[in-house]
């Protein structure tokens, strides 16, 4: 019997807590809230998102993404991104289901099972859910009401959804996260090198030499898998940090320096450019929004 998501809804929503990401199981949590949004940037890990009701849009680079109900994101590296929930209400607010990606139960299962097709181009893309992948969300989330299962059968099932992931359209991009030698993984460590070093100058010829790439396949593949340049990565990673720095109190100067500015006032031109305000204006507004420096700080879905 085919899965309906209002079944996934009304067994989420008495663990759904409106306006914050709760986490639910190992490695899954639910977000749901009763309201569209504003444009917020943050950093996705590698997850899938599934939506279950209402809608979301995201901005990976130049890439605008879309997706409803019955939807589901794949992001294969650490994105940061801009996100706003467009389908909300109070009567069916937007509820989304989060898995983290666990490399080495993906790695486990590519190695016991055949390759199987699919695109390898990218690092996100967004699918259509089918029933055979709802079918083992349906009985994870079954275990919220018996928690003493959960140690036993929780892993199980997750293993199920990844296998169900290796056999959808993102087959490709989900084997590579379990490689150790594929493009993927080769971008993986320059972006590694960025994000412990996002406040540093960082030499372009450096990023390439971990890469262990050609210049000219680095900047493709660094681009397909993010959506943007390494330059730009960089940039939204200090700036992402900064919009954390100055909702915890920093003042704007001091935030400037911290992320690896020499210039306040570059800073703030910058700020300016991706987030549409002013830093310290930014900063204010969001406060009287409710959202605070840990929303931003991680991947709320």
């Amino acid at each position: 019997m085919p899965i309906s998501l209002a079944t996934l809804c009304r067994q989420i929503q008495p663990h759904a807590e409106i306006g914050r990401n709760t986490s639910l199981l190992p490695h899954v949590s639910v977000f749901a809230t009763a309201a569209s949004s504003c444009p917020i940037a943050t950093l996705y890990e590698p997850m899938m998102c599934l939506v279950l009701q209402g809608a979301k849009e995201i901005m990976i680079g130049e890439h605008r993404l879309h997706y409803a109900a019955g939807s589901y994101f794949i992001g294969s590296v650490a994105l940061p991104v801009s996100s706003r929930i467009v389908e909300a209400t109070a009567e069916r607010p937007y509820i989304a289901l989060t898995l983290t990606l666990d490399r080495a139960k993906l790695a486990e299962l590519v190695a016991s099972f055949p390759a199987a097709t699919g695109s390898t181009s990218g690092g996100f893309a967004v699918n259509t859910i089918d029933n055979a992948l709802l079918e083992p969300w349906r009985r994870l989330l079954a275990l919220l009401d018996a928690p003493g299962d959960i140690p036993a059968l929780a892993p199980m099932i997750e293993r199920e959804i990844l296998y169900r992931l290796l056999q959808g359209p993102q087959a490709g991009a989900l084997r590579q996260i379990a490689s150790s030698d594929s493009r993927l993984a080769q971008i993986r460590r320059a972006i590694a090198h960025l994000r412990e070093h996002f406040d540093r100058h960082v030499a372009l010829p450096d990023l390439i030499a971990r890469a262990d790439m050609s210049a000219a396949s680095f900047h493709r593949h660094f681009k397909a898998i993010t959506g943007m340049s390494p330059l730009q990565y960089q940039k939204r990673l200090r700036l992402q940090e900064a919009r954390q720095q100055l909702l915890s109190g920093t003042d704007v100067a001091s935030t400037a320096f911290a992320v690896g500015y020499e210039s306040a006032s570059q800073f703030s031109r910058e700020y300016a450019r991706l987030f549409g305000l002013a830093p310290s204006t930014d900063a204010r507004r969001l406060r009287q929004m409710g959202v605070d420096a840990e929303t931003i700080g991680g991947s709320s879905r």
